[in-house]
Parts: C-alpha cells; structure tokens; sequence
C-alpha cells in the first residue's frame, strides 16, 4: 500500500544515461512484486517453464537488471528481513485481497472471461521464498552486491543513500522518503512504459528523480513533520490513515500544529481510529533497525551459473541469455574505457 504523497511531491526527469556510472539501491521486494504483476501470459497466468515453475520473476529480474547494467548503472539489491509487529494488519489485508481476487478469478476462468481473468489474476501475485531465493541467485550471478534487512528494505536502502554509499534508491513507493531517502527514483523502466492499474494495459512513463531536500522545502515542512504527514494519510503501519484526510489537508493540518504532534494528532482523534499511539508508528520511520556493517563488493559476472539457473533449471533460451551477456560485456568495457566505471 505505502504512502499516498503523489499529490503534494515534485518530481524532475531524468534520462538513464545520467544516471551513468552512479551507484542505486534497488528495492528487491518492490521489483518482484513489479514483474509477478506485471510479466504474465494473455489470460493474465504467470510464466513458467515446462515443469510449472514460475519464472515471471526471473524474466523481467534478469532482463531489466541487464539493460540497467548496460547503461553502467551500479546497482545494489536490498531485500526485506523481518517486517514489524505493526505491518502485519498490512499484510492480512493484502492476503485477504489476493484470496478475494483468487475466487474471482476462479469464476472469471469457469465464465471464459478473458478480460476479468487478467484483471484478477493481477491481484493474486504472491512472492514465495523459492522465488526470493532463486532472485538472489541470480543477482549475485550478475556480480551484484545483496544486503539482506534486518526489517524493512526501504530503511536500508535509504540509510545506504544517507550514508554516501550510493546516489539514489530504485523504488515506485513513497515511503521512502519517510525513511529519510534523500533521492529516490521512480519509472526506471527501458521501455519508458508502465503497467496500467489492473490491465495488461501500458501507459508512457519516463523515469524521475524525487529530492527529499527540494520538497521539504517546497512544502515548508521538515522531516519529521512529513512523518506526521504520511501517518495522516496511511502507511503500512496505519492503514487508510485517519479518513477523510488526503495529502493536501494534511500538509494544512501540519502548518496548522507545526511543533505540537500531540496537539495534532488528538485533534483528528487518533485513538478513536487506532489501538495504538501514533508515537509508536512515528518512531519506525526514525528508528528501523538496518545494517550498518554492510561489504558493497561488485563482482565479475557468473555466466555459467547464470545459464545453470536460468537456462537448465527454467528453459530460458541459451542463444538469448548468451547473447543479452555478451552484448553486456560489451558495454561494460566501453564504458570502462571511458572512465565512468566507479564514480557517483
């Protein structure tokens, strides 16, 4: 779900080949669940090989992270570890929104409805530990550093950008800027285009930098009063947030009680919407455990653990893998020639 802050955030274009030679996190769950939803067969089915193996994942993680590669883009993986107490309302609505989505999805399929198939079958995505493992494999094949969270992945990864280890985060999600992110990127896709909501449907779309600085500015607002901000609104911590209350009267409500959260929060009545006090929700954007004796250690490519994984195990074609690897190494040695391999 994350946090809705569409309405009151600037965003700049941004080109790929500027992003040339920087080092970005990506948010590994948030890609995942990205090519599950997205990478998928005309009646809205998953691929998978011939032994029924979901490969969906593997597709769109190899062939997206190797034309990043290609722009000399350094990227590091960051994946969710243990979520929070307070995410777990979160995650039983998802599952109950993947089992309602299911059973209309059965019935679309009894119907021979085509489109409600696609459009259901969107909303089972389910991201298993196979897959979480056999994607690590695969990017680590590739020579890319994996930091696994302690909790939640977007707190790493926007401790990795604090922290000067990398340029910017890779994430569709607001809430990372909750965490502090000072950049974040969003739309980095080749195609410069995006799934339409609910329909295997694409719309143009090109890819966008968000400085967390520029907008605390423009909104006259400091960190933590952007935290209150998003608790109003709804994280993954407080679902929906207080109703009735957008980004937009929120950034008003937060101009209204500057320095006094509790003054703010009891005049919406949090305690009549939440069992908990908002200082608990408050507190995990400031305070998520994260890793900080990481190693970022780029390594050369596994080809024949790349071909093992991809073209033995799930029946890539060799020919294409083969190909989309050398076309890479092509690349990355031009751009090495030219000077752009480590700086950000």
């Amino acid at each position: 779900m994350g946090v809705n802050l569409k309405e009151i955030v600037v965003k700049n274009e941004i080109s790929i080949p500027q992003l040339c030679g920087k080092r970005l996190v990506v948010d590994g769950n948030n890609v995942l669940y990205q090519f599950i939803s997205t990478i998928r067969q005309a009646d809205g089915t998953l691929l998978m090989d011939s032994h029924g193996s979901v490969t969906s994942h593997l597709n769109g993680l190899f062939y997206r992270t190797t034309k990043l590669m290609h722009y000399g883009l350094k990227l590091i993986f960051v994946f969710d570890g243990k979520p929070p107490e307070l995410k777990l309302a979160e995650r039983e609505r998802r599952a109950g929104i993947k089992e309602d989505a299911q059973r209309m999805y059965d019935k679309a399929k009894e119907a021979g409805n085509v489109d409600d198939m696609k459009k259901y079958a969107m909303r089972t995505s389910r991201l298993t530990r196979e897959m979480m493992d056999e994607a690590i494999e695969l990017i680590t094949a590739l020579g890319i550093p994996v930091i696994r969270a302690p909790s939640e992945g977007e707190a790493q990864a926007a401790y990795l950008v604090k922290n000067g280890d990398a340029f910017a985060e890779i994430s569709q999600d607001y809430d990372c800027l909750l965490f502090g992110v000072p950049r974040m990127v969003q739309n980095l896709t080749i195609s410069e285009r995006k799934k339409k909501k609910d329909k295997l449907a694409y719309e143009t779309v090109k890819p966008q930098i968000i400085e967390l600085e520029p907008n605390l500015k423009q909104l006259g607002i400091d960190h933590d009063q952007l935290i209150a901000l998003g608790l109003l609104v709804g994280t993954d911590y407080n679902i929906g947030g207080i109703k009735g209350i957008g980004p937009k009267k929120a950034l008003d409500l937060i101009k209204k009680y500057p320095s006094d959260f509790n003054g703010l929060f009891e005049s919406v009545k949090w305690s009549e919407h939440f069992s908990y006090p908002w200082k608990e929700v408050f507190n995990l954007f400031k305070e998520m455990p994260v890793h900080k004796d990481y190693t970022l250690k780029w390594d050369e490519i596994d080809q024949d653990k790349l071909i093992s994984l991809l073209c033995d195990k799930h029946e890539f074609s060799r020919l294409r893998v083969e190909d989309t690897l050398n076309n890479l190494k092509s690349s990355q040695s031009k751009i090495s020639q030219k000077g752009l391999g480590d700086f950000f």
